[in-house]
């Protein structure tokens, strides 16, 4: 098998995951590292033969951009004290724990090259938290939580990695130094991230065709993690701003099939993206073989000894985080997303599991400082992050279902069913006052407004049931199950003429151009019901 049969195992296994694991009730994310781990262990299988340095730059931007999407500026800045503690402190505090720990159990490693190993295992992976996350019908505050942490965490651990690789280097290191490059970085990364977000919103607003403007999605969150680094700015951060300033921007309430065609896009390559990391980060086991060779006893209990300080460390700074901030919460009054429980907290600690970024900083790490001499304990570094990404993301990851099951922790449905009816409403207010500015400008005929008011009103009803009486919605009921009728016999006039259209294709002198053209048609008036 070669390196491309290789990566078209990985696209195809990143599709059969997510269907088994709906059916196993497990995360597609740890089913394709455990079928990495498979992979590796057959003779057959090559070694992964990607440049390190490439693999953040390919992975990270476009599984970024698909997460950032799902949110807004609004949550982060509502929960802002709750990212800070996860995302900020306690990746400093992972780091600091890791450092210390490793600097005194592993041989060979110096200061810098622990605080290098800190920092790399210390950020908690943002796909599979919210990959793990979202499948399990987790409350939203907890998912927005989690989703914060995923996304930001990863800057201040990068930031953290470069200045550690580069004192293990060069031999150098300064506190003053570190401190400048991190807020450099941020600076520079928001920067970026802002100036292109507002170039692609009017470039898309030029290229006018949905096919063109999902092509230049798919192009800015590389772009914009490129240009973050070459000046020296983070390019997760910057990617994270791009995604949520054009998140906030570029929406055109007509645009519907851009929205719905971009939609399934991105679903697309969040799906493949996803799947391959994940392969390659189960697929990296033979690196942890290579160096555990012959001292296994000894490299097991060192793994051992960091994944309980990772893990630790999470429940130690979480209990007393969660606290504070419900503390805050409550006497600031303040609109933001907390832990509302220590089942919560509970949830939350187990939810931080490793995976892209660890392995690809890992495997980023130099062969040789400044010097000419090896790069101190690079093989145990290596096997050390790999350890604690099986423990936090296998076994973390396979147990989360059944620790959610057994704490109870859901999402609040009625709050969620009171959200719904709330926006239902406000559309069907919006959809009337519409057709009054309608029927003051246009002469329209009694009928037509008597129907076009029900529809309006059907507007909101649809949505949600709830906020109508128990007599209107008797009527709303027999209106919809009409239109249900109307739309299946629409429905299958449609698919008839599809079919006749489809058909016309393969007949001598049809020029396929037209027949598309009108295929398109057909579909676009399947797709608005009309």
């Amino acid at each position: 098998m070669d390196q491309l049969a290789l990566l078209f195992v990985l696209l195809l296994g990143a599709l059969v995951t997510v269907p088994l694991g709906d059916r196993l009730g497990l995360p597609p994310p740890v089913l394709m590292t455990i079928g990495g781990i498979v992979l590796a262990l057959l003779p057959f299988v090559p070694n992964i033969d990607i440049p390190p340095e490439y693999i953040l730059p390919l992975v990270l931007p476009p599984l970024l951009y698909a997460t950032a999407q799902r949110t807004s500026w609004r949550q982060f800045a509502a929960n802002r004290r709750p990212i800070f503690l996860l995302a900020v402190a306690l990746v400093f505090v992972t780091t600091a724990a890791v450092a210390a720990v490793a600097n005194a159990i592993v041989p060979g490693i110096s200061v810098a090259a622990a605080v290098a190993l800190g920092a790399l295992v210390a950020p908690p992976d943002p796909v599979a938290a919210t990959s793990v996350a979202g499948a399990l019908g987790l409350p939203r505050r907890l998912v927005s939580i989690l989703e914060g942490e995923g996304l930001f965490n990863d800057v201040t651990a990068i930031v953290l990695y470069h200045v550690a690789i580069a004192a293990a280097v060069g031999g150098s290191f300064s506190l003053p130094r570190a401190a400048a490059e991190l807020v450099l970085s941020a600076v520079v990364a928001v920067a970026v991230g802002l100036g292109l977000g507002w170039a692609a919103r009017r470039l898309m607003n030029v290229l006018g065709d949905a096919t063109l403007q999902i092509g230049l999605t798919l192009l800015v969150p590389f772009v914009s993690y490129v240009l973050a680094e070459e000046f020296k700015g983070s390019g997760v951060l910057a990617v994270l701003t791009t995604a949520l300033y054009l998140a906030e921007y570029i929406h055109d309430p007509d645009d519907v099939l851009g929205r719905l065609a971009g939609h399934t896009f991105w679903e697309v390559v969040d799906t493949l993206v996803t799947g391959v990391a994940f392969g390659l980060v189960g697929l990296e086991l033979h690196n942890a073989i290579s160096t555990a060779s012959g001292r296994w006893a000894e490299m097991l209990g060192i793994g051992g000894i960091v994944v309980a300080v990772v893990v630790g460390v999470r429940l130690l700074w979480l209990l007393p985080a969660a606290w504070v901030t419900k503390k805050l919460h409550k006497r600031l009054d303040v609109d933001e997303e907390i832990l509302m429980s220590w089942r919560e907290t509970v949830v939350t600690w187990w939810s931080g599991m490793r995976g892209v970024a660890t392995v690809a900083l890992a495997l980023a790490i130099p062969l040789h400082k400044e010097d000419g001499t090896g790069f101190p304990a690079r093989g145990e570094i290596l096997f050390i992050a790999f350890a604690v990404i099986i423990v936090t993301l296998v076994a973390q990851g396979l147990t989360l279902p059944w620790l959610v099951r057994v704490l109870g922790v859901s999402a609040d449905t009625d709050e969620s069913r009171e959200l719904e009816r709330q926006l239902a409403a406000r559309a069907a207010r919006a959809a009337r006052h519409r057709l009054l500015e309608i029927v003051e400008a246009e002469d329209l005929p009694e009928d037509m407004m008597e129907m076009l008011g029900r529809r309006a009103y059907d507007i909101g009803a649809r949505i949600s049931p709830d906020m109508v009486d128990e007599e209107r919605r008797e009527a709303h009921a027999q209106r919809v199950e009409r239109l249900r009728i109307l739309h299946r016999v629409q429905a299958e006039l449609l698919s008839a003429a599809r079919r006749e259209v489809i058909a016309a294709r393969s007949e001598p002198g049809t020029d396929p151009e037209v027949v598309d053209r009108v295929l398109r048609h057909l579909d676009e008036r399947t797709l608005r019901g009309i």
